[in-house]
């Protein structure tokens, strides 16, 4: 989940301690067990607002956002209240009311469809586990302490960490960690590659078969974990993690470099963030601008939805950081089980369902909203409208009549805005994919989305893990899809970038120059790494060699770009 090597003692944190203690508690004392539960809430809610206010300047934005987001879990009715019953009502001791609250939770979390909220249940566990380990008077966070204060780094091992317990841990000696749980959307692996530390998640057993003082390896770049490796093995290692260091620090350097080919082609270099506070990162990192800012993380996780107002200065702060490079913001990719008014319906195929660019159609009030924050943002500097899930003209017909609207609003009330705002779809649907020109023809630029691109070609969901093995970006019906639609905005003198995981992963930026691409978005730590290999490419020879390989019925062979 985040790259690099590391050497280090391992740091076992404790276990998940959700088997407690059952028992019933005397009729004469269920209200004094009420007040040890409720103390035990208040007072790691008092933690998390501590460690919140406590940040240091250099903290990732993530960590706060989470410590809030834990924060309001403990606020819930649903764990700080529910348990209660079940003390008065059946007599459970606290712990044994609070696991089984937990347990229901953590069953309907399992159930849900979408891949980032069914990671949401592990916040809950986390918070669980911090009101038991309060209930117990321990110190989650604990470890043996002539470990804490070793000189050597430290490899913590969990079960899952919460984002509150890796800040506790957070500095020089902190090398890497190794969880049983986790995924590409799991708080620690997005936590990890903001900081820039090595991690391997969904190890299972990790926490198991690992002990306490064990010399540790952890390979960010294979996925796995070494326990007290060889003489040998550990020489290797060492070596590999010595030239990796070097080899980030050299691209460092390559961060003014314009990105060119070795045949001169010029390609741009664009960043993916998910909230305003990453838009310097990507300066930081040399992007030539936001590719695609998620917008709807500003909607989630939350009880009220922003409001114009909090929109516009989130999008205004973008294009102002950015300093007259473009940003491209994406309207609300959001619907079917990710509802953002709390109410529980849930599509029979969520991914099938009303999102993206039909649910914002559907809500013409709250899209209006959107669009307005967007156009009066662009008074401020260049900014590019981008709409997923497009897939049919009438669609096409309804977004634009929408921004026509508020620009009209707009004027009425005399606010400014840019009156030229260039509007772009994601192709992510095979259908626009295969019916490209009216697309071509309608919008200003397209960006393919590949993540949602490969899923409903392939009809694969590459959260099931029985099936994640047949996600294949290189499946020839996927390519031929992405080289169709690079063909068609050079015909129609449209530019076409790719802003999915495909662009961010150097293992693809080869093929991708050789069907023609010229834009690449990716996450701001990807760039640098991507930009080397752009530099590296002759790409019409690149093109040359992949002209007569896609029309095989077989998954594509990388080989065939070695030169």
């Amino acid at each position: 989940m985040s790259r690099g090597y590391a050497v280090g003692r391992a740091i076992v944190l404790g276990a998940a301690a959700l088997e407690v203690a059952h028992y019933r508690v005397a009729p004469e004392d269920i209200e004094a067990e009420c007040a040890r539960f409720t103390r035990a809430i208040t007072v790691a809610r008092e933690e998390l607002v501590q460690l919140a206010e406590s940040l240091p300047d250099d903290a990732p934005p993530e960590l706060d956002a989470f410590l809030h987001v834990h924060g309001l879990l403990l606020a819930d009715a649903t764990i700080s209240e529910e348990p209660l019953s079940l003390i008065r009502e059946r007599g459970y001791n606290a712990e044994w009311a609070l696991t089984t609250q937990g347990q229901l939770l953590a069953e309907q979390f399992a159930q849900m469809e979408d891949e980032y909220l069914r990671e949401r249940g592990n916040d809950v566990r986390q918070v669980i586990e911090r009101v038991l380990d309060e209930l117990a008077g321990t110190d989650k966070g604990a470890t043996t302490p002539k470990r804490i204060d070793s000189d050597e780094p430290l490899i913590v091992i969990a079960h899952d960490i919460s984002p509150a317990d890796m800040l506790k841990l957070r500095g020089g000696r902190f090398a890497a960690f190794c969880t049983d749980l986790g995924g590409a959307t799991s708080h620690t692996a997005i936590v990890a590659r903001s900081m820039g530390v090595p991690a391997v998640v969904a190890l299972n057993t990790a926490r198991t078969l690992i002990k306490d003082g064990d010399l540790v390896i952890v390979d960010g770049i294979a996925g796995v974990a070494l326990i007290n490796p060889s003489t040998r093995v550990l020489t290797h290692y060492q070596g590999l993690q010595a030239q990796y260091a070097l080899a980030r620090a050299d691209l460092a350097s390559l961060r003014d470099v314009p990105a060119v080919t070795l045949d001169g082609v010029e390609v741009g270099m664009y960043a993916n963030i998910e909230l305003p506070e990453e838009a310097q990162a990507a300066l930081d990192a040399g992007a030539d601008g936001i590719g695609l800012f998620r917008s709807e993380f500003l909607f989630m996780g939350r009880a009220e939805l922003p409001d114009e107002e909090e929109q516009y200065a989130a999008y205004a702060k973008v294009v102002q950081t950015m300093a007259g490079r473009p940003v491209t913001i994406r309207t609300l990719d959001i619907g079917a089980d990710k509802t953002l008014d709390g109410e529980a319906t849930v599509a029979i195929n969520p991914a099938l369902g009303q999102r993206a660019i039909r649910y914002c159609l559907a809500r013409p009030a709250l899209f209006a909203t959107q669009l307005r924050a967007l156009l009066r943002a662009s008074a401020h500097g260049p900014i590019r409208l981008l709409v997923p899930m497009v897939a049919h003209q009438h669609e096409v017909v309804g977004l634009y009549a929408a921004i026509e609207s508020a620009r009209q609003e707009l004027r009425a009330r005399g606010q400014a805005f840019a009156e030229k705002i260039e509007v772009g779809a994601m192709i992510e649907v095979p259908a626009a994919a295969i019916a490209i020109e009216p697309f071509v023809e309608a919008f200003d630029y397209l960006s393919i989305g590949t993540n949602d691109l490969i899923q409903y070609t392939l009809a694969i969901d590459r959260a099931d893990p029985e099936v994640a093995a047949l996600y294949d970006p290189l499946h020839p019906a996927v390519l031929r899809l992405i080289a169709q639609t690079i063909n068609a905005g050079a015909r129609a003198g449209k530019p076409v970038a790719v802003c999915g995981e495909m662009a961010g992963d150097v293992t693809y930026t080869r093929l991708l120059l050789a069907l023609g691409l010229t834009q690449f978005s990716m996450h701001p730590h990807q760039l640098l790494e991507v930009k080397r290999e752009v530099l590296q490419a002759h790409s019409n020879a690149l093109r040359a060699r992949l002209a007569n390989s896609l029309n095989r019925a077989v998954p594509f062979d990388l080989s065939v770009l070695d030169i």
